[in-house]
Formats: structure tokens, sequence, C-alpha cells
């Protein structure tokens, strides 16, 4: 039997044993460079920037190694990623992910719209609730590498939703089965306005 459970672990393989832990504070110094747009703590204050405090530290190991090799695109970070090892970017993953997140406001105009479109999806256009991986409230499950959204920028949220929209130059790193590329593609703009508004608000 305990034979049987070692053969099956191995097969879906457990990648907790293939990357370095993270050190948080270790991550605090190495994050320092990363503040000036994200912020000291994660909380970014400008929104086209992303706020990373909260974030799941799975998610934010993966987004920062596809940066690093030039799988996600994201212009700002050129080069920046380039001299950090392994274990620099699981340190800088762990400190914003050990830090608390803040919360702004939706737009009271569309607020309802979004707030639909988040927890129930929209079934004549075959969209699923975002729900399902990103949890009531926004924070995501951060064990399945899904991403916290609650409080997040409503200006970033848009245009990550419109990148994953395009067919060609656009964000295409949600995985093989490019869940996020399929959804956003039956998304408007106005459902795109309102899910983003929604969410910024969400906690």
């Amino acid at each position: 039997m305990n034979k049987l459970i070692v053969s099956l672990l191995l097969t879906v393989g457990i990648s907790g044993f293939a990357h370095a832990a993270g050190d948080a504070a270790a991550g605090q110094a190495k994050a320092a460079v990363c503040g000036a747009c994200h912020g000291p703590d994660g909380n970014s204050m400008a929104p086209n920037f992303p706020k990373l405090a909260g974030q799941g530290e799975r998610y934010l190991t993966k987004q920062l190694h596809d940066i690093k090799s030039g799988k996600r695109t994201v212009l700002e970070m050129t080069g920046l990623l380039t001299n950090l090892s392994d274990q620099d970017l699981a340190d800088i993953a762990a400190y914003f992910a050990s830090q608390k997140g803040s919360v702004g406001a939706a737009d009271p105009k569309i607020v309802a719209r979004g707030e639909a479109l988040f927890r129930g999806g929209n079934l004549a256009k075959g969209l699923p609730a975002c729900t399902g991986c990103h949890s009531p409230n926004g924070a995501g499950n951060a064990a399945a590498g899904f991403p916290h959204l609650g409080g997040q920028h409503a200006q970033y949220i848009a245009k990550q939703l419109t990148d994953f929209r395009k067919e060609e130059g656009g964000r295409n790193n949600d995985g093989d089965t490019m869940t996020m590329q399929t959804i956003a593609k039956r998304l408007s703009d106005e459902d795109i306005a309102a899910v983003s508004s929604y969410i910024q608000g969400l906690h």
C-alpha cells in the first residue's frame, strides 16, 4: 500500500520538492527595487502596476519565472530579473505573499453587473463564474496557483483580461488549458470594465 502511495505521488509530481522554499525575510531586501512600481509592501499606488501584497506565493513564483524567461512579456520589467536566481525569485515571492493587500472601491454604476459576472458567470455566453477558481471573496487558491484578485486595481485587471483576449501579441501564459484566454474572448468591453471594477472593491 505504501509503495502504491509513493508511486502515485511521484506520478503526479510534488512541485514543493523541486523548487526552493522562499524566505520572506530575505525577500524583503531583494524586493527593494520592486517597490518603485509595486510599493514597498506590494501595495502599488499606480493603477497600471499590480498589487503584489497577499498574492499567492506559487502564483507569484510562476509569474516571475515566466517574465524572466520571456514567456510572459512585461516591458516595464525587461532585464530586471535577468541576474536573479531561482532562490531570489522564491524569496521575493514569499515576501510579497506575506504582506497584507489593500482594497479599493468599485464604481457603483457598474458594480451590480460586475458582481453578477464574478459570482454567476453568464450561461448564455458560456462564461463560468470567477468564484470557481478565484473564490467568492477573491482570495484565489494559493495551493493551486490561482491568483488572488480581491482589491486589485481595476485598470490592471482590465488590461490583463484584454490581453488574454487578443489573438496575437497578448498574454498567453495561463497554462496548457488556456482557461483565461477562452473566458476573456467571451467578454465584451463592458463586461471587462464591470468585473474589473467589482474586483477592485472585493474583499
